[in-house]
């Protein structure tokens, strides 16, 4: 990097990361491909529309769950929920996860349109390997942002930008954002998308994941009522 630095110097040339080029590339062309879609009837929400999307930047495939007619003139009900195998898949109880996930499938089945965009972002970003190693380090007494740090990791490593550009092609313009995470807002905000509302997605707090969502709320400032 120091000798990056003097030949830019030299020769009046301008420095980059690759993380900058990934993010202007996000904003300025599309990085996602509509794969397949296909009906799908679920348990927790009736019938959705789901469309698999290809990102060509990492490979991962994400899934969006559409109800209804989608418009660009239109202020849609959206969650975006990050992976969690887990909490959707084995019903942990580590999390509020799985509930959250479920329980949003079934306000946008009550409202008779929007969408669920769920993205490939294991763990905050970290991946599934990531995240159990956190595990083992919160059984030892950290708590969810102390082990993410002591791995190496951010204590959210989600990025927003490809969600955007899928919601973006699915009609999406406006929208009302189920979530707690204000973070979520921005991240949706600074890629074109206009929240024009908060609604909140809390689930019941319990034993098994009290500290959890604690921290969540003191430590990533979520809004949290009920903990």
């Amino acid at each position: 990097m120091p000798e990056l630095t003097e030949f830019a110097g030299k020769f009046g040339l301008k420095i980059i990361t690759v993380k900058d080029l990934i993010a202007y590339r996000v904003k300025k062309e599309s990085l996602v491909r509509r794969v397949a879609g296909t009906k799908l009837p679920t348990s927790y929400g009736s019938d959705f529309t789901a469309i698999l999307y290809a990102n060509d930047i990492d490979r991962l495939n994400h899934i969006a769950l559409v109800k209804g007619d989608i418009h660009p003139e239109d202020v849609v009900l959206v969650r975006v929920h990050s992976e969690c195998l887990t909490g959707d898949v084995f019903g942990s109880l580590r999390c509020d996860c799985g509930e959250q996930l479920h329980h949003a499938m079934e306000i946008i089945d009550k409202e008779g349109k929007g969408v669920l965009l769920y993205m490939r972002q294991e763990g905050r970003g970290i991946g599934i390997e990531g995240k159990l190693k956190a595990y083992e380090l919160q059984d030892k007494g950290k708590d969810t942002v102390e082990a993410n740090l002591a791995l190496g990791y951010k204590a959210d490593l989600r990025d927003y930008g490809v969600g955007a550009q899928i919601l973006r092609d699915i009609g999406v313009r406006k929208m009302r954002l189920l979530t707690n995470n204000p973070k979520k807002i921005i991240g949706l905000e600074g890629y074109g998308l206009d929240v024009v509302a908060r609604v909140p997605i809390e689930t019941h707090p319990h034993a098994k994941n009290i500290h959890y969502l604690k921290v969540k709320k003191n430590k990533l400032g979520h809004m949290l009522e009920k903990v």
